[in-house]
């Protein structure tokens, strides 16, 4: 049926979006003008805050960017920010948009390592309780040094290649044929219960990783977005950073690994389930039918990204340079070394971190928004007006409920702003700027597994080719992630309020972490340090 050209234009806005979501944000984009223009900036600011986190949480319906990136266009043109101010925030977090750039896309040429990590991780382990640790682990410790969205994005790849390869089977096909996964029309009556059986056990396993990711990321100034910008704002390298965390971030590590125990063995929340004799079987065969396949290029190829892997560990520990450069190191070390020479080979790479860079540049300019207005001044305020442990652990409380709802890179990005600033006013010290950062970075990453919203990484995965593979909705996400965040959550607050401020100035008093200055701060927020005094650059807000 043909259609005039205004039907084809909202047909085309925001695509396939679903149409009560299209009138929202139309609704939204009309409001917020007559509000900012007629009533009060400093409530449009509030409402464009609202509406933005509308569009995270409703991230499955259409991807943020789209609609967010409205919603900042808009802002920019009715005042409430400026592009002056919007271009001093991705000024200032420019390593957090290289690591983004740069870090996944060098990874990305590494996936054939970690593919073949974790299918011998698969394998090679019988006991479910131990591989579930295991795959935790394993994950925990690449996001520390690699990007929690890289790291989920080789665990789906494991996961849907060993589903299709049994999905064939179960079929009637052989493992090397063409096969379509969209339906479950072939499965042989003799293969559904093992099946069935078979996506319960890889969807424990890829949310055990999933959460391994989180564990893992909080630890390290390379492990989340967030972490990288919370860094140059304090002026932390990589082993600063690590230890400033360590109080919070090791126990809550063996807390997330002793929870993945409790819940294989007792079979709560959608976990304990085992892998099924007849799959593993046809696991083995697949992969004795890959080693016999692989060549010595091949082989090759997996210890060149082994080097490649080890450089990237050393690089980050000594902080031989800023974490993007580090990662377009290790694209051109992995490039050259695996034969890997097309330019459009090379542009594959970039695929997966340039839409989230996007957004995140969207997220700076709400954040331009929340500056120029004011917006988080009495909340922050009446926090920091707090003393000792309560406000710490405040902090950790407000970003963790926040990051739950909405994105953990955008709240990070808009309490560390508002930390600084009080440090730059003399509202607080150097010293309790410090432990705040802490409480920001551990609270937007540890409370914010309880729904896919928080996580880039779990977001990632809920909207995979996997998930309908193996039946993870979002709501059964949100329950089997419901254990863990509890669990991590509580032993996070415990150690923010019980050892954080002891463990700090031990570790300061023995030289192992800096005390570092408020000329320091100024310098990593682009002020000049003048007669004691930060002088902040001037930005240009709107008029309002």
């Amino acid at each position: 049926m043909s259609r005039s050209i205004p039907q084809a234009f909202v047909s085309n806005f925001l695509g396939n979006a679903p149409d009560w979501y299209k009138v929202t944000i139309i609704a939204f984009l009309i409001i917020n003008p007559i509000v900012a223009l007629s009533v009060d900036p400093y409530i449009a600011g509030w409402l464009l805050i609202l509406e933005f986190i509308f569009t995270l949480a409703m991230a499955l319906k259409c991807y943020p960017l789209l609609p967010g990136g409205l919603l900042a266009i808009e802002a920019v043109f009715i005042g409430l920010t400026s592009p002056e101010t919007v271009m001093h925030e991705v000024e200032g977090a420019l390593d957090v948009i290289l690591l983004l750039v740069f870090m996944v896309a060098g990874i990305y040429f590494m996936k054939s390592l970690l593919l073949y990590i974790f299918t011998k991780l698969l394998l090679g382990v019988r006991s479910k309780v131990v591989l579930s640790v295991l795959f935790s682990f394993v994950a925990a410790f690449l996001s520390a040094f690699l990007d929690a969205l890289t790291v989920t994005a080789v665990v789906i790849a494991v996961a849907v290649g060993f589903y299709g390869i049994y999905h064939k089977v179960a079929s009637g096909k052989k493992f090397t044929s063409e096969h379509d996964l969209g339906t479950d029309d072939e499965v042989h009556d003799l293969h559904r219960e093992d099946l069935d059986n078979f996506r319960s056990f890889l969807r424990s396993l890829v949310m055990h990783a999933a959460v391994g990711t989180a564990l893992g990321g909080v630890c390290t100034l390379v492990g989340e977005p967030q972490n990288l910008l919370i860094a140059s704002k304090a002026s932390w390298e990589f082993g600063e950073f690590f230890l400033r965390m360590a109080p919070i971030t090791i126990p809550v590590f063996f807390s997330g690994l002793a929870t993945a125990i409790l819940l294989e063995l007792t079979g709560w929340f959608g976990y304990g389930q085992k892998l099924p004799e007849k799959v593993r079987a046809v696991m083995e065969d697949f992969a004795e039918h890959e080693n016999e396949e692989r060549t010595p290029r091949d082989n090759a190829a997996l210890v060149a990204q082994a080097i490649t892997g080890i450089w990237l560990i050393i690089a980050l520990g000594f902080h031989l340079a800023d974490v993007g450069l580090i990662g377009l190191s290790v694209i051109i070390l992995a490039t050259a070394m695996c034969g890997v020479n097309d330019e459009h080979q090379i542009g594959h790479a970039f695929e997966e971190a340039l839409p989230f860079t996007a957004l995140l540049t969207v997220f700076f300019a709400i954040v331009g928004v929340i500056a120029d207005q004011s917006l988080f001044k009495p909340i922050t305020d009446m926090v920091l007006a707090l003393e000792g442990n309560t406000q710490v652990s405040m902090f950790y409380l407000a970003n963790g409920i926040l990051s739950m709802i909405s994105d953990n890179v955008f709240v990070a990005t808009i309490y560390i702003n508002e930390v600084a600033k009080a440090v730059i006013d003399g509202t607080i010290t150097r010293e309790v700027f410090d432990k705040l950062a802490v409480a920001i970075n551990t609270g937007t990453n540890i409370p914010s597994v309880a729904t896919p919203n928080g996580q880039a990484a779990f977001l990632f995965l809920l909207t995979s080719a996997l998930a309908p593979l193996i039946r993870l909705s979002y709501i059964k996400m949100v329950i089997m992630a419901f254990p863990y965040m509890i669990v991590m959550s509580t032993v996070g607050l415990i150690m923010v309020i019980t050892s954080l401020e002891s463990s700090t100035q031990s570790m300061t008093e023995k030289g192992y972490i800096k005390q570092h200055t408020i000329e320091e701060l100024c310098q990593a927020m682009s002020g000049d340090w003048k007669d004691n005094h930060c002088v902040l650059p001037e930005k240009k807000s709107g008029g309002h």
